[in-house]
């Protein structure tokens, strides 16, 4: 496997650079003021713990800051927008809200509606890193003049030798928050701060609580913010504007089973809430939005060595030059796995894993790793 850069002294969830080598020597030159400095920072606030701290360390650290929260629907309680407000006004820094409920609609809850129609199974977290807080966010703190923007994500940049940026795992193996930021691009990277990204979940709350902020022990949410109830299928509804439209259970063999609630209601791998009265335990294999069927089977034939990407965005390089070893995580919570990965087309990628991995979804994100490096990832197909 190919090592693109090796771990360098933290600072502030940025690697320093490479050092380049004097040919005269043989010795390392420290690259002490790396290109592309910080001096204003814009710190994308929640009223989270994660966010706060972001801000805290860029004061810190001697840049001009302000913070700054996105409005991006309407369900979304005051709460979040309330609690950034107070945590600004306690680190005592400028305090903006934006509006981007109209690109947060295109981006996000359109795609992840039609996504859902379409037997997919989306991660709106990616699309909402990639468009929102890297995209619009990014570009109206540079319209507004700050150098930078900076996140409460777990995860960190680094530096190639030839001065590539490189996105790298977040300390803290629990929290790491990499994988749904595998889009970034080189230019988005440019003007990226992970301030936490060196720290673990705890180190963070510490700080916190040393500064005496109120957040400190604040729970974290652990749902998609715009289904805050946990209903998937009746938000999806409300989108599309009518039911969805019920279909058929079929086994391997085509024999019908049953009747479903709509593609839409099931994901790979699903086995509770089916309805079905089996003999043993049965598990959706497939879904067919073209006929609204759903498939199901024995739990042995969920798994697959193999697995095709599109929409993908490399960051370690431009393209890949020949078959690479990496390994690849096909969900969030999944443990990345050895496999050889090649590059097919200008947008497309080749996943062969050394052993069968369970439930391979459409529409879930697939990114490579060497190491704590992210190489890229993709869409699943």
């Amino acid at each position: 496997m190919t090592s693109y850069i090796p771990q360098y002294a933290l600072d502030r969830g940025r690697v320093d650079p490479a050092p380049t080598i004097d040919k005269t020597k043989g010795t390392p030159i420290i690259n002490t003021q790396p290109e592309n400095t910080p001096r204003s920072v814009l710190v994308a606030m929640s009223g989270g713990v994660d966010s706060t701290v972001a801000a805290m360390l860029s004061i810190r650290d001697g840049l001009s800051c302000a913070g700054a929260t996105m409005r991006l629907h309407t369900a979304e309680s005051n709460g979040g927008g309330n609690d950034a407000r107070t945590a600004a006004e306690r680190l005592g820094i400028p305090y903006h809200v934006f509006d981007f409920t109209e690109p947060f609609t295109k981006h996000v809850l359109d795609r992840f509606t039609i996504a859902y129609l379409e037997g997919r199974t989306p991660n709106p977290c990616v699309d909402c890193n990639k468009r929102l807080k890297f995209g619009c966010f990014l570009e109206k703190a540079l319209e507004l003049g700050y150098d930078f923007i900076a996140t409460g994500h777990f995860a960190q940049i680094g530096r190639g030798a030839d001065g590539r940026y490189l996105l790298k795992k977040g300390t803290d193996p629990e929290k790491d928050q990499s994988y749904v930021l595998y889009g970034l691009t080189q230019e988005q990277l440019a003007h990226v701060l992970f301030p936490i990204g060196g720290l673990t979940k705890q180190q963070v709350r510490e700080l916190a609580r040393a500064e005496g902020l109120g957040n400190a022990d604040k729970r974290e949410s652990q749902d998609i913010c715009f289904v805050p109830d946990g209903d998937y299928i009746g938000f999806i509804e409300r989108r599309a504007g009518h039911p969805l439209r019920k279909g058929r259970f079929i086994d391997t063999e085509g024999n019908e089973l049953g009747e479903n609630k709509g593609v839409a209601a099931y994901t790979i791998g699903q086995r509770r809430g089916l309805g079905l009265a089996m003999p043993c335990p049965v598990y959706v294999l497939d879904i067919r939005p073209r006929d609204n069927t759903v498939v199901v089977g024995r739990g042995e034939l969920l798994y697959s060595t193999t697995l095709e990407l599109r929409d993908i965005n490399l960051i370690a390089a431009d393209k890949l030059p020949s078959k690479i070893r990496a390994n690849v995580k096909i969900r969030y919570k999944h443990q990345e796995q050895p496999a050889i990965v090649q590059q097919t087309g200008e947008d497309t990628l080749h996943v062969e894993f050394d052993k069968p991995q369970r439930a391979i979804t459409r529409g879930q994100a697939a990114v490579l790793y060497d190491g704590d490096t992210v190489l890229g990832g993709g869409t699943i197909v």
